[in-house]
């Protein structure tokens, strides 16, 4: 009996283990794109062909880097030199705006001085020639200082107005940034007058039938005299009646509208003893009739004068 030989397997032998990762595989064998591989051999065939070969290449190479370098130099050497003379310079500008700040204030001192002596002579004459109503007058129109029974209202920008904006009000009237504009000053003032206050001053600023009250950027102006917040107004009258009025008014409303919506802070308090300063200065007015107008007037109304 033949002996048959076992049939052998035809199967495929078996595949590698990455193969399922022929990508990975190519870009670990192929790191370096072929492009630079020749570059990079190219570069390393031609040596040195970068530098000058010739001895006029190299001189010139030469002088081009001692040129730079001294260039580099003289700027250091120069910056080194003209560094104390600018240093003198500043110095001296310094001194300078520091000294004219000095004589600016001194002159500004003068200015307050001879207001205040001007303003004693207006109160001297409107006393003199004021008759028996000299002091009512120059009470009222604040030439005189003045105490008593009165408010102390407070008014201050709100704690986060620095953050706020720089916008314009809104058409509401109110601020829109928490912070205390001339306006919101006007009708504080103009509130506690209708409400019955005799005298009124902002942060020692005593306030006349002439005051005004304006802004010149961020700040409020009183008679051309710049305040800083917080804004003490104070107002001398019957105090608790003041108060209150005030706080019913229209433009006490205002206020707290100001406070419930921006953040504005205001307080007010009855006192018993306010003190209100006399105006810096006054101008002293007199009318006198002109020669003939009773017989004008008497012409223009077809009346005659007994």
């Amino acid at each position: 009996m033949s002996q048959q030989h076992p049939a052998r397997s035809s199967a495929s032998p078996p595949s590698r283990p990455d193969a399922s990762m022929s990508l990975l595989t190519n870009v670990m064998d192929h790191s370096l794109d072929d492009g630079y591989v020749e570059a990079a051999a190219r570069h390393e065939a031609e040596g040195g062909k970068g530098l000058p070969k010739t001895l006029r290449a190299r001189l010139g190479l030469a002088a081009g880097l001692v040129l730079a370098a001294a260039v580099v130099t003289v700027g250091a050497a120069e910056t080194q030199i003209s560094a104390p003379a600018l240093a003198k310079e500043r110095q001296e500008l310094i001194d300078r705006i520091e000294s004219d700040t000095s004589e600016a204030d001194k002159l500004q001192e003068s200015v307050d001085e001879l207001r205040d002596e001007v303003g004693q002579r207006q109160r001297e004459a409107l006393e003199e020639h004021g008759g028996g109503e000299g002091e009512i007058v120059g009470l009222l129109a604040g030439a005189a200082p003045v105490h008593g029974p009165g408010v102390k209202l407070v008014v201050n920008d709100a704690k986060e107005a620095d953050e706020g904006g720089e916008g314009p009000r809104e058409s509401s009237g109110f601020t829109d940034t928490g912070r205390v504009r001339d306006r919101d000053l006007q009708r504080v003032v103009n509130g506690l007058w209708e409400s019955g206050a005799e005298a009124i001053a902002i942060n020692g600023q005593r306030l006349t039938a002439l005051s005004a009250i304006r802004a010149a950027g961020d700040a409020i102006l009183v008679d051309n005299k710049p305040l800083v917040p917080p804004y003490t107004v104070l107002a001398v009258g019957d105090g608790q009646r003041l108060a209150a009025d005030f706080q019913s008014s229209a433009d006490g409303q205002y206020l707290q509208v100001l406070k419930e919506n921006y953040g504005v802070r205001a307080n007010i308090y009855a006192q018993d003893d306010v003190r209100l300063p006399a105006a810096p200065s006054l101008i002293v007015r007199t009318a006198k009739p002109e020669a003939g107008s009773a017989e004008k007037s008497a012409a223009d109304t077809g009346k005659g004068t007994s």
